[in-house]
Formats: structure tokens, sequence, C-alpha cells
């Protein structure tokens, strides 16, 4: 999913024009950013947790050479996601195959499917 997929739904759902749409979903980004950029932790209740995590300066190594390199201290971002979330994903209905869904690498095909041409090329138009 994209930025621009969630302002469509936005627009869909709850019939704001693309402007207000766009608005709000820079508006809450920017605000996260901006928490984050400051350190402070970001938690949203049935999806999940951003946390700043503060990583301290060391001495690295160049592999090829061997040299040491100081690696100065840095923050990282890390999420982790809210037990709804993580429940609803793993849910047993989700983890299954539709049916009538072919397995992967299976050769099967079915009527019309492009039979002719390996995998990857695109089919020719007949007559070109």
């Amino acid at each position: 999913m994209l930025k621009s997929d969630l302002i469509n739904i936005l627009v869909v759902k709850r019939g704001v024009t693309q402007k207000q749409a766009e608005a709000t979903i820079e508006t809450i980004f920017d605000s996260m950013k901006d928490a984050l950029c400051k350190g402070e932790n970001i938690e949203i209740r049935g999806l999940g947790a951003f946390h700043v995590k503060h990583y301290d300066g060391y001495q690295g190594r160049n592999p090829k050479t061997g040299e040491v390199i100081p690696v100065k201290p840095k923050r990282g971002i890390l999420f982790r996601t809210g037990k709804e979330l993580r429940d609803r994903v793993n849910r047993p209905d989700l983890l299954t195959k539709p049916e009538g869904a072919k397995p992967e690498g299976s050769g099967e095909t079915t009527p019309g499917e492009n039979q002719g041409t390996p995998e990857g090329t695109p089919p020719v138009a007949a007559g070109v």
C-alpha cells in the first residue's frame, strides 16, 4: 500500500476532497516524523509502536584492509506490532490459499492461459 492509496481510501470512505485527504495524511506523517526526530516514541493502539533506539559509538573495522574505523553514535527506529494486528495477520483463514489457487511452480495451466512462452516473457500478439 502506498501513501496515495491511503489518500484514496480517505476520499472514498470519508467523502473528503483529494486536497483535504492529502493534507490530512501529510499532517499525520509529518507529526510522526517530528516526534521520532525528537526521540519520542509513538504508540498506536491496535497497530503497534515506533521506538527510537540509541546506539553507542564503537570501533569498527574495514573488512578488506582491517583498518580500525570509528563509528559514530546513532539512532535507529524500531517498529513493534501490536497484539491485535499480529493476531489479525496470523488468522488461520488468511494463512491458507484460496480454493482454486495453483501451487507455485506446479506447471499447471488453465484454459486460455499463456502456454507457449517461457515464464517472465510477455506474450506476442498474433500477426505481429
